[in-house]
């Protein structure tokens, strides 16, 4: 998923004006009058002929020397408006308005420090030019001096008390300090001195969604776009919002809007393509991210979303070579996808550590802004607090139900904190009503939340989201609580400093791989959570209903899309193969990757009439229809993980292939929890070598359904009550440690 990008409308540098008109009696006075008549109406080439005539006659004329300095400024010759006004300030090493346009200039070519220190020397000359203390906060702000931007800017308004600008700038460096509320303020007397100050609205609008007060923030948008049409971030800014509120058609009118008048607006494409996408819209979500990639193949994270979109509709054209130039750049730390995306592309724990690291830092790095956490006292009961955008009909939920419901009040205080979109189903009245006390952060900002887990004292923050959908790592960044972790939402590594642990078991993180987790890890005996207490439809689906063919063996995977990789098609295609008289029944997710996989397997020599599809149904029904499959096939290098408990608790068996990471580890971790470790494979020869004796050997695969049906309420899986006092122990032990001032350490619980 492309994250949303916040752009901010900066002020630009003032630069200072240096014309002293001579006598007209005055020969070469009359010349420089003359100049600057023509300069000032945009006549730059006449201008220009004139000051060099001056400068013939006299190489060290101050004003020539000044005026074409300016000149090359305006038609951005930085290299010779430079040169102008070095050679005036070796005339006149005291003028503070040479000062100020070289340094102007020297913040064009981006050499901030000369910039600086020429302002400085502006203001040694003269130390109530508000101007160069206003230029000064610029420069310090491109160098993320935010406190000391912050001082300039004072210092300018203090000379200027009537300074719009540098109250709009002085928002801007408040903002980056996350002092809102302050920044707001700034941006208020800014447009009570220029009520037409699109920009100041436009930066106020950002303010609000980052406080995440939306219908405000639009109608900050809607006057600065009012007031200046072809302001290009105020409709990109817009977009976000009306995207938070969930107008997504309106969103894209924004994004068509900012596009318009910035035609290689690349984040705004990018942005676009990802409300096409919520749309199911998918081709056209495909061509706005292939114009921004056209545009910029180096921007940030755009390969990697790019490479996402491609697999969510089974588009693997160029994927060798995109997946190659990923990698390598992920390698090289560079910001070139979402930690998400990647665990579906390798199995790589040096890939997906370094992604989510990177990932990380630039996103979500540690927020001071509350101030550091305070030593929590011993309580009589810990408090536990569970983050998630996806208490609602979600697989986090089908997961966890009951675990909120079987957690001992005893010892325990539950908390819930929802930040998904508004829900009524089921699931989610069933989740919010097994907390102790519920409570809706998705109007709520970051900081304000995390100062809100504080106050109510929460002793154990658990992320069920992680780097996924509608993620809140922010929370985290804050320090919502005294202990921190990440559990099920996300399978691998958060690369945070801040998350302490991971839940995780012996399958899923091998001790030999902890050195790629920036976590400690929790080893629980078996890591997934599950409710045992689903209803399994007594539906019989016929083979008619769901378009099976009769009398063949049925392989079956209800993977999300994405997750189905070039090589991973290659092995079921062998198996079908070799086993002629089957069909492989998939999961539709939209009609792009139905139509590509068809295609796909026409070219690997497999009929397209064997690849059998089914869209989503009604969740009551959802389980019975895993009771038409022979043997659920796993995805490498992202496992099944709630599809695959689904199909073991329905009776199916599961074939999963080991690999390296987490999030391909967990599949196998499943059939250890229930007692089948005989469906685990760690080869794919292995793997298609076992599928195709499974469904040429009714037998051997009968013997492991009855295993399955005699494991299923028997063994580790769907044993939600032990589950959960093995995760309050480990808790218990978190605890302990944090209390003693411990260092945090691996966790391990036995059965």
């Amino acid at each position: 998923m492309n994250k949303k990008i916040n752009k901010i409308k900066k002020k630009s540098i003032n630069f200072a004006g240096v014309t002293e008109n001579f006598a007209v009696s005055h020969p070469i006075g009359t010349k420089i009058n003359q100049a600057n008549i023509l300069h000032d109406a945009g006549k730059l080439d006449q201008a220009k002929i004139i000051y060099e005539d001056v400068l013939k006659v006299n190489p060290k004329h101050l004003d020539a020397l000044q005026q074409l300095g300016m000149l090359f400024a305006q038609t951005m010759q930085w290299d010779k408006s430079i040169e102008f006004f070095t050679a005036a300030l070796n005339i006149d090493n005291t003028n503070t308005s040479i000062y100020i346009n070289r340094g102007n200039v020297l913040m064009e070519l981006n050499r901030l420090e000369e910039a600086l220190q020429s302002f400085n020397f502006a203001i040694q000359f003269n130390n109530e030019n508000y101007l160069a203390y206003f230029n000064s906060g610029v420069v310090l702000q491109g160098l993320k001096r935010f406190d000391a931007a912050l001082a300039f800017y004072n210092q300018a308004i203090n000379f200027k008390i009537d300074y719009a600008e540098a109250y709009s700038n002085r928002g801007i460096v408040l903002q980056e300090l996350k002092r809102f509320d302050e920044a707001l303020a700034s941006y208020d007397l800014a447009i009570n001195l220029k009520a037409d100050y699109a920009e100041a609205y436009s930066n106020r609008g950002i303010v609000l969604k980052l406080l995440r007060r939306y219908e405000a923030a639009l109608e900050n948008f809607n006057l600065a776009i009012v007031l200046k049409w072809n302001n290009p971030e105020a409709h990109f800014n817009r977009g976000i919002v009306l995207l938070e509120l969930n107008r997504l058609d309106e969103s894209i009118a924004s994004y068509d809007n900012a596009i318009d008048i910035r035609p290689h607006y690349v984040e705004a494409y990018c942005n676009r393509s990802f409300v096409l996408k919520k749309l199911k819209r998918l081709e056209e979500a495909m061509q706005s991210l292939e114009k921004a990639f056209e545009l910029n193949p180096d921007h940030d994270y755009l390969l990697g979303s790019l490479l996402h979109l491609k697999m969510y509709i089974c588009d693997w054209n160029e994927f060798d070579n995109n997946f190659e130039k990923l990698t390598l750049k992920i390698s090289d730390g560079l910001k070139s996808s979402n930690s998400f995306a990647v665990l579906a592309l390798t199995d790589s724990l040096m890939i997906q550590h370094k992604s989510s690291k990177t990932w990380v830092n630039d996103r979500y790095p540690p927020n001071l802004s509350i101030g550091s956490i305070a030593k929590s006292i011993r309580k009589e009961k810990i408090k536990i607090g569970y983050y998630s955008a996806d208490f609602r009909e979600h697989a986090v939920s089908v997961l966890t139900a009951e675990l909120f419901e079987t957690h001992d009040r005893n010892n325990f205080d539950i908390y819930g904190f929802y930040f998904g979109p508004p829900d009524s189903s089921v699931a989610h009245k069933r989740v919010s009503t097994a907390f102790d006390k519920f409570i809706n952060l998705r109007n709520t900002d970051d900081e304000t939340a995390a100062s809100m887990s504080r106050e109510l004292g929460i002793d154990i923050a658990v992320d069920l989201t992680g780097h996924t959908s509608d993620d809140r790592v922010g929370i985290f960044a804050c320090r919502a609580a005294p202990i921190q972790l990440s559990y099920i939402g996300f399978l691998g590594t958060m690369g945070a400093e801040y998350y302490d642990y991971l839940i995780a078991d012996k399958t899923t993180v091998p001790e030999i791989n902890q050195h790629y987790y920036s976590e400690k890890i929790v080893y629980l005996p078996s890591y997934q959570v599950n409710d045992s207490q689903r209803k399994i439809s007594d539906k019989i689906f016929t083979r008619e209903e769901l378009n099976l063919p009769n009398n063949v063996f049925v392989f079956c995977c209800f993977n999300n899309n994405f997750k189905i990789t070039p090589a991973t098609f290659d092995g079921w295609m062998r198996i079908l193969t070799a086993v002629p008289a089957s069909v492989l029944f998939l999961y539709a997710d939209n009609i792009w990757a139905e139509k590509n996989l068809k295609i796909q397997a026409e070219k690997r020599g497999v009929s397209q009439s064997r690849l059998v599809f089914g869209g989503r149904i009604d969740s009551s029904h959802y389980l019975a229809r895993y009771k038409s499959a022979g043997l659920f096939l796993d995805t490498l290098p992202y496992n099944a993980g709630t599809t695959a408990s689904d199909a073991l608790w329905v009776g199916l068996p599961v074939l999963t292939c080991l690999g390296e990471s987490f999030a391909s580890r967990v599949a196998a971790s499943l059939l250890n929890a229930i007692g089948l470790p005989e469906l685990i494979t760690t080869s794919q020869e292995q793997y298609e070598a076992r599928a195709i004796e499974l469904a040429t050997n009714p037998a051997k695969l009968k013997v492991i359904k009855e295993k399955l049906e005699r494991n299923r309420l028997t063994t580790a899986l769907f044993d939600t009550p032990t589950f959960t006092k093995h995760l309050e122990s480990a808790y218990k032990q978190m605890y302990e440690r944090y209390l003693s001032n411990l260092p945090v350490d691996h966790i391990y619980i036995e059965s």
